[in-house]
């Protein structure tokens, strides 16, 4: 079981928002984001953190563009953050944002503490059909 909260760089958090670096810099000497600096000295940012600016930011979104007519091609996977985890004694929801996109999917409990999911965290949003299916990316890729 995976159960460090993770870090992200600033070049992944950025991609990962749909920023550019340059724009999340701003973004964190403005105080709308908050970093810190690794062991390194590298500036990252909290994994429950990011979670929460990507989830702010796609509600920001939706309530721009409400009301207008967009086309989009749904494709099979979605890399974003764990924003949300309810977890019971057998079953889970967890909520994946993916840049605009939110998904939730139901699994068990089990495969919810296998993976590690808490906010924060990168997976991948896999659909098939109506059904959202939960992965993690191989370490070190992104996407």
């Amino acid at each position: 079981m995976l159960n460090a909260m993770p870090h992200y760089r600033l070049g992944h958090a950025a991609e990962l928002l749909g920023v550019s670096d340059d724009t999340l810099r701003r973004w964190i000497d403005a105080g709308r984001v908050e970093a810190m600096h690794d062991a390194a000295g590298r500036l990252v940012i909290e994994g429950a953190h990011l979670a929460q600016v990507a989830q702010s930011l796609a509600e920001r979104e939706a309530h721009e563009t409400a009301g207008a007519v967009v086309a989009h091609s749904v494709r099979n996977r979605f890399q974003g953050l764990v924003t949300r985890v309810v977890a019971d004694t057998v079953m889970a929801q967890v909520e994946i944002q993916a840049g605009p996109h939110r998904f939730v999917s139901l699994l068990s409990r089990e495969a919810v503490d296998e993976l590690g999911l808490v906010p924060g965290v990168l997976a991948i949003a896999a659909v098939k059909a109506t059904n959202v299916s939960v992965e993690l990316p191989a370490p070190g890729r992104i996407g």
